[in-house]
């Protein structure tokens, strides 16, 4: 039987261009070689398309970016070529067709709706959510305004764009009266807690504004939440199912920030997490509903505080939940019983549109 082709796009011209590179590692080694060939597209920090040919153990580190034999090769949006547009050392073209794309991207440009609209007019099928539930997920006030119109509970926020910079004390006194301390300040559009301060005065949230604006040029301010940091993984098309759920135990008592989820080693996941089966179910019920009502296909990580009396406030959506060693929605999904291979195989079919 002929293996179909899968193009795994990673890197990413974007603030989380390292934990892609991770996480691709993970993803190319897991999809099944006996029924799929892999095809590696990287996509540098300056936002270069290239093909690399080279030892996929020189993906985490960065070094693939300087392999000799890469070549430039960019995703035709013409249907027609059905896949890449590879610049050959001659100096020639050549059509490298494809039968799926599995992006391996997060933050902007990978996971906010961007590349997926590209995917879209390609006309090759591809892993995850479309152009619109991506760009709504990655868009946190977007999340806001969708799931909660769902009936779903968040965090009380307040909005502020780059163009109220004017108005900055203003807004930090409207934050005040409406919301207690702490809070955090959030670029709109951005993952993995970059830019993302926990502030408990004024002048902390007048920092914290102006580091957010450096990743996006609009942002929320978050009330604080107490309670159990929760993830729960979702995969399929129209009948989702959800995993069990898992708590964060941040190395960072503040909050759960970049360093905490990558770089230290004393953050723990704990599968399944130490809760009720009450509020076990209905974190899981609640990730579906967020699921269906934004949108979502493919897989999505759902992310929860569990409040007192067992009450779930959803965090936010993460589209392209990271799949490194330490992430937890590969974990859950073990645990739910599906090996690494299992997994990558099954969003690869949901991609073709199969049910599972």
């Amino acid at each position: 039987m002929t293996r179909k082709k899968i193009a795994v796009i990673f890197g990413g011209k974007s603030s989380e261009h390292d934990i892609s590179n991770v996480s691709a590692l993970h993803v190319i080694k897991s999809i099944p070689k006996e029924d799929y060939e892999v095809v590696c597209i990287g996509i540098t920090k300056r936002g270069h398309w290239v093909r690399f040919i080279g030892d996929i153990e020189d993906i985490p580190s960065g070094k693939w970016e300087q392999h000799p034999d890469n070549i430039t090769c960019v995703l035709s949006p013409d249907p027609l070529h059905k896949g890449f547009i590879a610049l050959e050392k001659d100096g020639s073209y050549s059509n490298l067709r494809v039968d799926c794309i599995f992006p391996v991207l997060h933050g902007k440009n990978g996971e906010d709706g961007t590349i997926q609209g590209l995917f879209a007019m390609s006309e090759v099928p591809f892993v995850g959510c479309d152009m619109i539930s991506s760009a709504n997920c990655m868009d946190k006030e977007m999340t806001h305004i969708v799931l909660e119109s769902a009936g779903i509970k968040m965090t009380k926020y307040v909005p502020m764009r780059i163009s109220d910079m004017d108005r900055i004390d203003e807004i930090i006194a409207e934050a005040e009266s409406k919301l207690k301390y702490p809070m955090f300040v959030k670029p709109c559009c951005a993952g993995s807690s970059v830019g993302v301060s926990r502030v408990n005065n004024a002048a902390e949230m007048k920092s914290g504004i102006m580091l957010a604006f450096l990743s996006d040029r609009k942002l929320l301010i978050e009330e604080g939440v107490i309670g159990m940091e929760c993830e729960c993984a979702v995969m399929g098309n129209n009948k989702p199912f959800a995993s069990a759920v898992g708590e964060i135990r941040s190395a960072n008592v503040g909050f759960y920030d970049f360093d905490s989820k990558y770089n230290d080693e004393t953050s723990e996941t704990v599968i399944p997490a130490p809760i009720s089966e009450t509020a076990s179910e209905r974190i899981r019920e609640t990730a579906l509903k967020a699921y269906k009502a934004i949108g979502c296909t493919g897989l999505s990580r759902v992310d929860f505080f569990l409040c007192e009396g067992d009450v779930p406030v959803l965090n936010e959506i993460n589209t392209l939940p990271g799949h490194t060693k330490i992430s937890m929605y590969p974990k859950l999904m073990e645990y739910a019983g599906l090996t690494p291979e299992q997994q990558e195989d099954r969003l690869i079919k949901l991609a073709f549109g199969e049910e599972i």
